[in-house]
């Protein structure tokens, strides 16, 4: 089964409100009304693109090493991938998808990574319950997130929302502000190219981790 399909599946099952989701119909509507805004809002033609020049970074993994963008470049291209964090099954789907493709990445000499504002002790139970052999980086007040433009603030209603189903954003992400970045998958060349880009407001639509093996075959010819 695909990602997008196991990914259908569920919000199938979340929307209609079966055990042990038992989420009510305004619910889906407010989430509903919230991505329908950001669409519309244009925010994903912000983002960076195939083409541009992937800001570089220095973020702590979870176990509070850093990790620098430069030097596992040097090593060979790599892939990006964008979570909101801990509480979202939709990005621990896509996290799982990737663990399953990471044998593919690294025979092409890439590293993998997902960045995400969330605080190292989440970002650990995201380690350990996905069984991720790639780190998960703290995006402090999603400051990357917003070099590369993912960034965005949650509508007032929209944080009631989260605050009415003890979806605490602050608290995840030891950070006051109510932002997130939108899901969005990267594939950067050693010169910092952008080879791949995927951004979507809507969290519920993924890209198959087998969609970033051309960018990335591409980028391993550049540098043999």
């Amino acid at each position: 089964m695909t990602l997008q399909a196991k990914l259908d599946a569920f919000k199938t099952d979340f929307e209609a409100g079966k055990p042990p989701y038992n989420v009510p119909p305004s619910v889906i509507q407010t989430m509903h009304r919230a991505t329908a805004e950001l669409i519309e809002g244009g925010a994903a033609m912000r983002a960076l693109k195939a083409g541009d020049e992937a800001p570089s970074f220095t973020l702590k993994d979870a176990d509070g090493q850093p990790i620098s963008s430069t030097d596992l470049l040097a090593k060979g291209p790599l892939v990006l991938s964008f979570y909101r964090g801990v509480w979202c099954p939709y990005c621990n789907m896509e996290l799982q998808a990737l663990q399953a493709a990471l044998p593919e990445f690294e025979k092409l000499g890439a590293s993998l990574v997902a960045i995400s504002p969330q605080t190292a002790v989440n970002s650990r139970k995201s380690v350990r319950q996905n069984e991720l052999d790639f780190p998960i980086l703290s995006d402090a007040h999603n400051d990357v997130a917003a070099a590369f433009g993912l960034r965005f603030e949650l509508p007032d209603y929209l944080v009631d929302l989260y605050k009415g189903l003890k979806n605490d954003l602050p608290a995840f992400n030891g950070d006051a502000s109510w932002t997130l970045p939108m899901p969005a998958r990267y594939v950067i060349a050693q010169d910092s190219t952008i080879l791949y880009a995927e951004v979507n407001p809507d969290y519920t639509r993924r890209p198959e981790p087998e969609d970033m093996l051309p960018a990335l075959r591409r980028a391993a010819s550049v540098a043999a």
